[in-house]
């Protein structure tokens, strides 16, 4: 039986908690390091599936300064943990691995868990130069200086968000345990749905538990398509969820965009935008479609210039998308996740859900 088969026949046991049979075929499988994630991941799920998921935010921006409606969102949400963008790596002109955009805190963090999370480029890791041990040392050693130089004291794990290829698997692979052997702590992964449907070709990274990010879905495109979410696009992965073995975090999309578009091709992103925008604004009008903005009139606003005739899509999540979302995964995925993590905390992001309190972690209630 192929180990695709095997995974799918433990899952299946230990859905209807028949643990003998679960144990049994988890033993004759081939690889002992799947079968230690089958088991054990399994096995926690099942025991789990009762427990409720609890609220948590990443944050993604350069300056940790937290407004009060962020301060509010997060007692009212009672958010304990926090992903934390701490610098992205990429290669510089001599293609070495390099810090990028490092966080600067305008106040420390209080009452909460922080967990840094590393950005790390695809062709980071795949640079022919690339020491796979120094480049674990500088990126633990980087985030303790970060810590020393903000006060902000020892954390006890690192995540690391990459979007590893077929090409960069293997050594994505070895970097993982290199960084989990030399920081010494916890380690977590981000993993997108391709990832978890053909897990056997692009392999589990050996971290403690993974995050599925369930957003950027599509191609950022001059369409009328949701690239952050498309429930179409989705279904054609979710159903995978049952049979990936190894415990999920479940990240959801908060934030919002508009796609710049001219003559059929768009000319860029318009971040932290959404559709008040360019509401009450004469040089613009929504079309049929209420997620398309056309410029009436060539204009600059915000310091971008719009020419006549042009658009803008705006792709955003309602609080019904993100409900449906979670009906959607319930189906499949056997247990709850200890965490629904937001992405991402932003005071403008936050207020398009503010007519319902406690709503973040209502939805992640839901599970």
């Amino acid at each position: 039986m192929a180990v695709r088969g095997e995974v799918e026949v433990v899952v299946e046991a230990v859905h209807q908690q028949n643990f003998n049979q679960a144990l049994e075929t988890a033993k004759n499988m081939k690889s002992s390091r799947i079968i230690i994630i089958v088991v054990c991941s399994l096995l926690f799920a099942c025991n789990s599936k009762h427990e409720q998921s609890v609220a948590s935010f990443y944050y993604w921006r350069t300056v940790f300064e937290l407004s009060e409606t962020e301060q509010k969102t997060l007692k009212e949400n009672e958010v304990s943990k926090m992903y934390i963008r701490y610098f992205d790596v990429d290669v510089d002109s001599r293609g070495y691995p390099h810090p990028v955009s490092p966080i600067n805190f305008k106040e420390s963090p209080k009452n909460l868990h922080i967990v840094p999370v590393v950005y790390i480029k695809n062709r980071v890791i795949l640079q022919d130069n690339l020491q796979l041990g120094l480049l674990a040392n500088n990126i633990s050693n980087y985030i303790e200086q970060i810590n020393q130089a903000e006060g902000i004291g020892m954390v006890d794990e690192i995540q690391v968000d990459c979007d590893w290829t077929l090409k960069s698997r293997d050594r994505f692979m070895q970097f993982v345990d290199t960084l989990k052997r030399k920081s010494g702590k916890k380690l977590s992964a981000t993993i997108r749905l391709h990832q978890v449907k053909h897990y056997t070709s692009t392999h589990i990274p050996n971290v403690d538990y993974a995050t599925l990010m369930y957003y950027n879905m599509g191609k950022i495109d001059a369409d009328t398509l949701n690239s952050i979410y498309d429930r179409e696009i989705a279904s054609r992965y979710i159903e995978s969820l049952k049979n990936y073995p190894m415990k999920l975090n479940i990240a959801l999309p908060i934030y919002a965009w508009g796609v710049h578009i001219r003559d059929n091709k768009v000319i860029n992103l318009v971040s932290k935008t959404d559709k008040t925008a360019f509401e009450n604004d004469s040089n613009f009008i929504f079309s049929e479609n209420l997620n398309i903005v056309e410029v009436k009139n060539s204009n600059i606003k915000h310091g971008r210039y719009y020419l006549r005739n042009d658009w803008i899509k705006i792709e955003e999540i309602s609080a019904k998308d993100l409900k449906q979302m979670v009906l959607d995964i319930r189906k499949h995925l056997l247990y709850s996740p200890d965490e629904v993590v937001f992405f991402n905390l932003d005071e403008m992001n936050i207020k398009r859900y503010g007519n319902e309190e406690s709503f973040f972690k209502k939805v992640a209630h839901h599970f």
